[in-house]
């Protein structure tokens, strides 16, 4: 268990840019009301390809946020990020205009990516092979790498703390929060700003997922493709979007009467030792740290009430994670909710975990399960409490959010109900 001396960490602001809702308020309602993000590709021409369809970002114009000059150097997974980031300190009431230097230092930003500016280097590469290296780009290199992300939502904020992005494929904003949560309860920050973003929807991204066989080709009915725990689960739908949370210490929070969402209690975190891309078939690594995450927040496994579930609507993944619940959690798995808000939002990769975290959240604060949609076929391997098709009203007091990604990484954080 975490030291109780230590820093608590509390969560004061939230943002989203989801294929389901613009902004938090958005998001959740659609969530309520369980809408799916995916249609048909508008992007590009998917006809070549063996998916034609995806969670885009719908209506979303950089230049409704952002200078339109700005917004055209970035490419769209810093947008994404400066735009989630700009509406989570604004929800938690941060001035960051007016912070005095002290206030700058103690105030940081952890933003991840699991693959980074994707539609730059696409471009770029065939800037290149087209017309040559002059045609390159001067800000190829700057606003491509996954640590923009960060640098420039601190540049914009003038946030002088810990600074720097977090990568492990689809676990990637989990490792920011938890990084994050780490810094201000040891003491090293008071605010911190952090996140994933991702935006991978391009012809080689599509390409590159779709020759893996890891995406759904229910092209016939794409608002009903993903379908976790369904017995006709096919692959999951590629997602993009940010999501961000400003996290504080509880005594900085309270000092400035800050709105408390939810207070984080634990994080675990593992590696499967076992394959590139496959889970393994035990759940063994997600097991770990579900554990490490309930050993940390100094809970046991019946105090939990919910957990989003990483859930992406692969057969191997979502057999894989029922495993690991049934071992970590006994008996108890079979009472407590689950969800995967995947089948709502499709699999926003890097930004899957900061999502899944406000969905988290936000069941806390309302006391309201998100839903699994699509749910038709059992499938007995499956066989928990997945929430299918509506929200459940129940009280919600622990909940967890897994997120998992490719090469074996395995994250777990624990959110709780704020007693003062």
């Amino acid at each position: 268990m975490f030291n109780s001396s230590q820093n608590r960490v509390v969560v004061t602001g939230l943002g989203a840019l989801t294929p389901i809702g613009l902004n938090v308020p958005d998001y959740w309602s659609a969530m309520m009301r369980g809408e799916s993000g995916a249609s048909p590709l508008t992007y590009f021409d998917s006809e070549p390809f063996a998916t034609t369809f995806a969670c885009e970002l719908k209506n979303f114009d950089a230049g409704d946020y952002l200078d339109r000059k700005e917004a055209r150097r970035y490419d769209p997974f810093c947008q994404y990020g400066i735009v989630a980031a700009d509406e989570a300190i604004a929800d938690a009431g941060l001035d960051t205009a007016s912070f005095s230097d002290d206030e700058k230092a103690r105030t940081g930003v952890v933003f991840g990516s699991g693959i980074g500016g994707m539609k730059l280097f696409q471009d770029q590469v065939a800037a290149y092979v087209q017309n040559g290296p002059r045609h390159l780009s001067p800000f190829f290199v700057p606003m491509m790498i996954i640590d923009q992300a960060p640098g420039l939502i601190s540049i914009r904020h003038g946030l002088m703390g810990p600074n720097y992005a977090t990568v492990s494929a689809c676990a990637t904003s989990n490792n920011a929060i938890a990084d994050a949560f780490m810094l201000i309860k040891n003491g090293l920050a008071d605010t911190m700003v952090t996140g994933g973003t991702d935006a991978s929807i391009t012809e080689v991204g599509l390409g590159g997922f779709s020759n893996m066989k890891a995406l759904s080709t229910r092209n016939d009915d794409p608002k009903t493709a993903s379908r976790p725990f369904d017995l006709n689960r096919d692959g999951f739908v590629m997602g993009e979007g940010a999501g961000a949370l400003v996290l504080e210490s509880l005594d900085h929070a309270q000092a400035r009467g800050a709105k408390i969402y939810a207070e984080i209690t634990g994080l675990g975190m593992s590696g499967d030792a076992y394959h590139i891309s496959a889970p393994h078939p035990e759940g063994t690594g997600a097991k770990l740290a579900m554990q490490m995450a309930l050993r940390t927040a100094g809970l046991d496994s019946e105090d939990v009430d919910y957990l989003n579930m990483h859930g992406t609507s692969t057969p191997l993944g979502d057999v894989a994670e029922t495993k690991a619940i049934k071992g970590v959690f006994g008996d108890h798995a079979y009472t407590m909710s689950l969800s995967s808000t995947k089948s709502m939002t499709g699999h926003l990769l890097g930004a899957a975990g900061a999502i899944e975290a406000i969905a988290s959240i936000l069941a806390v604060q309302y006391d309201r399960v998100p839903p699994t949609i699509n749910f038709e076929t059992p499938d007995p391997e499956c066989d928990l409490d997945y929430t299918f098709n509506t929200p459940r009203d129940r009280s919600v007091n622990v909940a967890l959010s897994n997120a998992f990604g490719f090469g074996g990484h395995n994250t777990c954080v624990v959110f709780r109900k704020f007693e003062a």
